[in-house]
């Protein structure tokens, strides 16, 4: 069974990891604009089309549908890779000068 786990959430868009069975399968990035509803689907890069259609029918019925049912379009752009990690700026290392932005590893 595909579920989403919510990560953050504005206004008008939300975040979520895709697990399958316990296992994580991907993320997806949902954009409401009034009619339009569009996304980022990130999966593994062995994913093939079947597998991407189940993806987005389940992102479509558990996420889309129940927040926007009369929408016109759901517009998905897909990308196929392997996850590289979260990075975040850090402002704990009282090392690093206060100026600099610096991008971390989590």
């Amino acid at each position: 069974m595909i579920s989403f786990e919510r990560e953050c959430r504005t206004p008008s868009s939300e975040s979520y990891v895709i697990w399958e069975d316990g296992g994580l399968v991907g993320r997806i990035d949902v954009h409401y604009q009034a009619d339009q509803v569009h996304a980022t689907l990130c999966t593994t890069a062995d994913a093939d089309e079947a597998r991407i259609q189940v993806l987005i029918d389940a992102a479509d019925e558990q996420l889309v549908m129940t927040a926007n049912p009369y929408r016109e379009d759901f517009v998905v752009s897909v990308w196929k890779g392997s996850p590289a990690g979260v990075y975040s700026d850090d402002s704990s290392d009282e090392d690093d000068d206060e100026d600099e932005d610096v991008f971390r590893l989590n």
